[in-house]
């Protein structure tokens, strides 16, 4: 049996409004392994470093695809928690994130996505926690 084409799956989808505002972009995507990249600029706090809320909408983004894509079409995903820790800051060029599932449950899913720099540098390590429920 051959594996769907998850990218076409969510390119055809479309992208929610936060994360095209965000400049993410989807490079890799399956249940297994989800990697997005986003630019640095646009997305900075004041004194000119990544904010740590875009590294979250980032991990978030990543996290609710992979565990839709577990679920399939006819169930809804909600987070019901997501934690990061900042390691190192980014101040220009893109951050590059990779996701791979902790668990993939029938109820629950978990991802850890790390967020690395053009250098290959860690600068966030985030952990999300998806609910699958039925459609209504």
């Amino acid at each position: 049996m051959t594996e769907p084409d998850y990218l076409a799956i969510i390119k055809e989808r479309g992208q929610g409004a936060l994360d095209i505002k965000m400049g993410i972009e989807m490079l890799e995507v399956s249940p297994q392994r989800l990697v997005a990249r986003m630019p640095v600029e646009g997305n900075t706090q004041p004194i000119g470093l990544l904010h740590g809320g875009a590294n979250v909408v980032l991990a978030e983004s990543l996290g609710s695809i992979g565990t839709q894509l577990h679920a399939g079409p006819d169930r809804k995903i909600v987070g019901v928690d997501i934690n990061a820790t900042h390691h190192k800051s980014a101040t220009s060029g893109y951050v590059t994130a990779v996701a791979t599932p902790v668990s993939l449950g029938r109820t629950l899913c978990v991802y850890e996505i790390v967020i690395t720099n053009e250098a290959g540098q860690r600068t966030c390590t985030a952990r999300i926690t998806c609910l699958i429920l039925n459609k209504e």
